[in-house]
């Protein structure tokens, strides 16, 4: 038990400890107003032997101590521990839907665009541990990463894997759109999210952008929409070398700003733009905040109570010393 864990239900109690130096100068002065030969049977005319006066010095000290125990008893002392338990109240489905065409590679953010966000998601999965994510990837054409799920580990890992290539190359934006509306078409949270991120202008797949938004709109879906990339030139992969890296050239920026911005407004979202990793970090703080988890908190409180075995010795002590003062020591009056 740390004696710092301890509390006092009725700490008023704790004054009366001002009485117990005056109890020990009482039964001083009293001992000493008194003291007299006392005669033993069979040794008249001779003092009570010293160890029957220590006794009962002794028995005078207890008496205080039972009177501090039952001081210290009625300001009941306890230890109270609370554990706090939280549920989740109105929960969040997020599909997070991710360009991973080739300009997805272009160095305006750093190392580029594609690491950069994957490390800014990471950290953005990891602040809603209440909620149920999902990953789409998507480039001339769109699949599923990872449904939507809890276990965040598992997103994490699947986040971690996400590269360029093995899609047909392109930004088919309405397609990257409808494969996370129809992951969460059948959720049953109150609240479900689209984070749809693009670096360009839509140029493949066989769904349009706004019909994407409209079927949103029909599920009850809101959606995110942001737009990667600096204004003016950036360093665009433009070839591969025979050992396999890219080369770079300066490309203008172009993405389709005007899309984006109506996706975001039909489904009730909003539109960013980050033109750096420090503005594609700030972006996804926000919606963290726009997009709150209700959580009910419960607290539990447990009460140990503490001045029961005060209240036993304190007794204990006063019919020990009721028993010896009456029986034992008084045989040698």
């Amino acid at each position: 038990m740390n004696w710092k864990d301890i509390t006092w239900a009725e700490p008023q109690w704790l004054w009366l400890g001002l009485v117990l130096p005056l109890a020990l100068w009482w039964m001083w002065w009293s001992r000493n107003k008194t003291k007299a030969p006392l005669l033993i049977s069979g040794h008249q005319g001779l003092p009570v032997s010293r160890w029957v006066s220590g006794v009962s010095i002794a028995l005078n000290a207890l008496r205080i101590v039972a009177l501090a125990a039952m001081i210290l008893a009625m300001a009941r002392p306890q230890i109270v521990s609370t554990q706090t338990k939280t549920k989740t109240t109105r929960g969040i489905d997020i599909v997070m839907s991710i360009d991973v065409s080739s300009s997805m590679l272009a160095k305006d953010l750093k190392p580029n665009r594609l690491t950069a966000l994957k490390k800014i998601a990471a950290t953005f999965i990891e602040s809603r541990p209440n909620d149920r994510i999902g990953l789409v990837v998507y480039a001339g054409e769109s699949y599923t990463k990872t449904p939507i799920t809890s276990d965040k580990g598992l997103v994490l890992r699947a986040l971690d894997e996400i590269q360029y290539g093995g899609l047909n190359d392109g930004t088919a934006i309405g397609m990257g759109l409808a494969t996370s509306v129809n992951r969460l078409k059948e959720s049953k949270a109150q609240s479900k999210v689209v984070i749809l991120l693009t670096d360009g202008v839509n140029n493949s797949g066989f769904i349009e952008p706004l019909t994407a938004a409209e079927l949103a709109v029909e599920y009850g879906i809101k959606t995110y929409t942001i737009g990667v990339g600096t204004n003016g030139n950036a360093q665009f992969p433009v070839a591969i070398n025979p050992d396999g890296s890219f080369q770079y050239a300066l490309q203008q920026v172009e993405i389709d700003e005007n899309l984006m911005k109506r996706i975001a407004e039909k489904t009730g979202g909003q539109y960013f733009r980050a033109q750096d990793n420090q503005e594609l970090e700030a972006i996804y703080n926000e919606i963290n905040q726009l997009e709150k988890t209700e959580i009910e908190e419960f607290k539990f409180t447990t009460t140990q109570e503490l001045y029961r075995p005060l209240v036993f010795w304190a007794l204990f002590i006063w019919v020990l010393y009721w028993l010896v003062q009456h029986t034992w020591l008084k045989s040698f009056v």
